[in-house]
């Protein structure tokens, strides 16, 4: 049965990904399209906006625009990473004074502005925030529709099968990179670590190395005068999920170095982040959590940590560490992501209609299909597959050894 709706409100929070402007002009296109009368809001700054009750009307004017949002990244509306159930840190941002819960000030603000359904934009953390927030409303007595989109440039939302936006992150990281590598050109010996964003999953990492080296096998190389497709390939790649031998991958990579004159290692921010806290821990440094309780992985430095550890084993003159993690997730969303977006965007208004709560995506528990996955059953930290097939033969390729296994603690 349809659900009478008169306004709606949108969000998006977290970090950035190539998805967050578009799927809110697939929103409010969608809206328009079934329903011109329903009312449409979009709260400043994430949740902040929504503790603030700083909110932005949706006018006709904006309505008739809305498809242009689709070729922008970032967020028209702004983002911010709060989490309304960790109370000291809102206090202590000032968005709600000492003493109010952050569930209830969000939920009096809902009602007050007349909403009847919410549209939240994120990744795991802010999920698990609509969730929190939705069970709440529900004890309560609230009458509000909470529906989520996946975003996260990780791909780790279980169990989802492709968050919005990851795809077009890898291909946007493999761009960054094909500019980065020309510099081994300029020195001798030279160590390039790309960091690629992923705190404990592996697959933008590997998706990324992987769209890098589609774009490498269609260019022309002039072997006899030194451009050789070898110097710029990807040889080494290192993930959260999979163990590796540092003794024996510096003695492999010591051979590339000697006969490339460079070697380019592809890490994942959050590959080896345990041993890397041991250390600084050890040496009497703090690492700072963020609000959801996260180390802080800038702080870590993951890409320098791996840049000590193989300098002098590979005999690098110079080391060059690049992140391409702000770059890629800024984008504006390719071919397949607009698709993808699009398809959930219709299914979340469709779902909001009837008064079905969830996250819309691709249900890997129940064969793929497209729906609106229950809020319970939404979790972070969903490792990538180092058994895929594309990965293993990735590794074949730049020889590579398989490593173990590994469970990643979240």
């Amino acid at each position: 049965m349809a659900k009478r709706i008169k306004k709606v409100g949108i969000l998006t929070a977290g970090g950035l990904a190539p998805c967050l402007s578009s799927a809110i002009g697939y929103l409010i296109d969608t809206y328009t399209r079934t329903d011109p009368k329903i009312q449409i809001i979009c709260y400043i700054g994430g949740y902040a906006g929504l503790l603030k009750g700083e909110s932005i009307r949706v006018t006709p004017t904006v309505r008739r625009q809305a498809l242009n949002l689709l070729k922008f990244g970032g967020s028209p509306i702004g983002n911010s990473r709060v989490k309304l159930t960790n109370v000291a840190d809102c206090v202590a941002r000032g968005l709600v004074p000492k003493g109010q819960d952050p569930q209830q000030v969000a939920a009096d603000q809902l009602v007050k502005d007349g909403v009847d359904v919410l549209h939240t934009i994120g990744g795991d953390d802010t999920n698990t925030a609509a969730a929190d927030l939705a069970a709440f409303l529900k004890r309560n007595r609230y009458d509000l529709t909470v529906v989520g989109l996946p975003k996260t440039i990780d791909n780790d939302i279980y169990p989802i099968r492709q968050s919005l936006g990851a795809w077009t992150a890898a291909e946007e990281g493999a761009r960054y990179f094909a500019n980065v590598v020309a510099e081994h050109s300029a020195n001798s010996r030279m160590l390039i670590i790309h960091e690629v964003m992923g705190r404990n999953c592996g697959w933008l990492t590997a998706a990324t190395a992987l769209a890098y080296r589609r774009q490498l096998k269609q260019l022309p190389f002039v072997p006899g005068l030194g451009l050789r497709r070898s110097q710029r390939d990807v040889h080494a790649v290192y993930v959260p999920e999979m163990s590796f031998d540092a003794t024996a991958e510096a003695k492999r990579l010591r051979r590339i170095m000697d006969t490339e004159d460079t070697v380019n290692i592809f890490v994942s921010e959050g590959a080896c982040v345990d041993t890397i806290i041991r250390e600084l821990t050890a040496s009497g440094e703090a690492v700072p959590l963020d609000a959801f309780g996260h180390p802080r992985l800038d702080k870590v430095n993951v890409g320098g940590w791996f840049a000590k550890q193989f300098a002098e084993m590979l005999g690098a003159e110079k080391m060059l560490v690049q992140k391409s993690g702000y770059f890629s997730r800024a984008a504006a969303p390719n071919a397949a992501d607009l698709k993808l977006i699009g398809a959930c965007a219709k299914l979340a208004v469709a779902c909001a209609l009837k008064g079905v709560d969830g996250v819309i995506g691709h249900d890997e528990d129940r064969g793929g299909k497209l729906g609106a996955i229950a809020f319970d059953r939404i979790k972070g930290g969903k490792p990538m597959d180092i058994d895929d097939p594309d990965f293993t033969r990735l590794l074949r390729e730049i020889g590579q050894p398989k490593g173990k296994r590994l469970v990643v603690k979240h």
